[in-house]
């Protein structure tokens, strides 16, 4: 398991590295060749945008297209970054700006560029790439090529030196075989050096790549603040369609049947005297409506907040849950306390349209729940061995969920390929408040 905390601004420490590996330091190397390429590939990134900037045409011209190219180049390093070292560079918020209305000229392109912060970060980031994150990859590959060099000096530099009337490795110069094997000592040196330094290089690269692409503070607030009144929106609209629901149940439902029940009571009130078995039956009917009003007002309760969830907190309520689900369901909780209501009510709601999903689309016939809390943060995993195929983007359930998450920051992740089976991933940061009152 991975401890390492967040830091501000959405960054975790990056890997350490301690000691000296050999099969460390040849995947340090392997590594940094890839990074060379990568330099290579941004030097002509940039002339591309250097030179769609420069050429004579309409609008934008081919400055767009060059940007999503160095747009590319900069996701590749972002996930490079991520999986050899483990430092998490946030991407851009959203696509490149839409061209202005009558943009014409290098002013306007570079306007453009400039006018937003993500897609100046990346231009900024494709010229300087190939000299600074060039010589930080290149760096240890530099060693071995000295070091090679050196024990050649140690063979054939006393001859070579003769050719070339006089050479020099570094600061010795090479006039002889005790100076010829010096060279060849140093040079033997410098390769176990390489490999020390080529792991510690791809972490300064991928720092580096960081401090580059990595957005401010302030526009991570921008994002934050962006993303707040978006969910504020969804939670608002969410709420209204549920007290439009609650309003509608009670009318259909409920208050019909109160409606109903009263003008029974009141036709039994006009034949009490004269036909008292026909008030019987009057009676009996009312009982039965006001059995059913309140079977209704039940239900209606339980979909706004369940009262087992309320009593005994979110593990048990989804154990209630699973023993009516027509799907049979295993459920695994280890959670040392509860939510704030809000969280444990759209956690279980969540868990609820996972689980209608499983038994309703996808023809599942068992599932698992697994709960569980890791400091700061409500993990939850809904597995069923449906046919799968689930689709946050295309089926409303699986995007009500999101919505509801979205309120607490909370995030879902489905995969769901063809043929199943079908994993719901939850996550919900939140404090637990009180200790556990039901075990596993």
């Amino acid at each position: 398991m991975d401890d390492r905390t967040t830091q501000p601004g959405g960054f975790r420490p990056p890997d350490a590295i301690r000691g000296f590996s050999v099969s460390a330091g040849l995947t340090g190397l392997r590594r940094v060749a890839t990074l060379c390429r990568l330099s290579v590939a941004a030097s002509g990134r940039s002339l591309a945008v250097s030179g769609a900037i420069g050429l004579v045409g309409p609008g934008l011209g081919l400055v767009p297209r060059a940007m999503e190219g160095v747009r590319h180049l900069a996701a590749r390093q972002r996930e490079l970054a991520r999986d050899w070292v483990g430092v998490e560079i946030p991407g851009p918020p959203g696509p490149l700006p839409p061209a202005p209305d009558r943009a014409f000229g290098l002013v306007a392109r570079y306007r453009w560029i400039m006018s937003d912060p993500g897609t100046r970060r990346e231009y900024i980031w494709v010229l300087t790439d190939p000299v600074a994150g060039g010589f930080l990859a290149f760096l240890p590959l530099a060693l071995i090529l000295s070091g090679l060099w050196g024990v050649f000096l140690a063979f054939s530099g006393v001859p070579l030196s003769a050719e070339w009337d006089g050479l020099w490795y570094g600061f010795i110069p090479v006039e002889g075989r005790a100076t010829a094997v010096l060279a060849g000592v140093l040079g033997l040196l410098q390769l176990p050096l390489a490999l020390w330094v080529a792991p510690r290089a791809v972490r300064r690269h991928a720092l580096y790549t960081r401090a580059m692409l990595a957005p401010g503070e302030s526009e991570l607030m921008a994002g934050r603040i962006r993303h707040l009144a978006a969910t504020r929106s969804e939670a608002v609209d969410t709420q209204m369609a549920e007290i439009r629901r609650i309003e509608r149940d009670l009318h259909d439902g409920a208050q019909a049947r109160l409606v109903a029940m009263g003008m029974t009571l009141d036709a039994a009130e006009h034949l009490l005297e004269s036909d008292p078995e026909a008030v019987r039956a009057l009676l009996i009917e009312a009982r039965q409506s006001s059995s059913a009003a309140l079977e209704e007002l039940r239900d209606l309760v339980r979909g706004i907040h369940p009262p087992v969830l309320a009593d005994r907190g979110l593990a048990d309520a989804v154990r209630a849950l699973a023993l009516t689900c027509p799907v049979r369901t295993d459920v695994r909780a280890d959670l040392p306390g509860r939510p704030a209501m809000p969280v444990e009510s759209a956690a279980y709601f969540a868990v609820s349209e996972a689980l209608t999903n499983a038994a309703k689309h996808a023809s599942a016939e068992q599932a698992r729940i697994e709960l569980r809390y890791d400091p700061g943060m409500l993990h939850i995993t809904v597995t069923d061995d449906g046919h799968g195929g689930a689709d946050a983007s295309r089926g409303t359930g699986l995007r009500g969920i999101e919505r509801r998450l979205a309120t607490f920051d909370g995030v879902l992740a489905v995969n769901s390929p063809a043929g199943g089976p079908t994993t719901v991933r939850m996550e919900i940061p939140c404090a637990l408040s009180s200790p556990k009152t039901t075990s596993c």
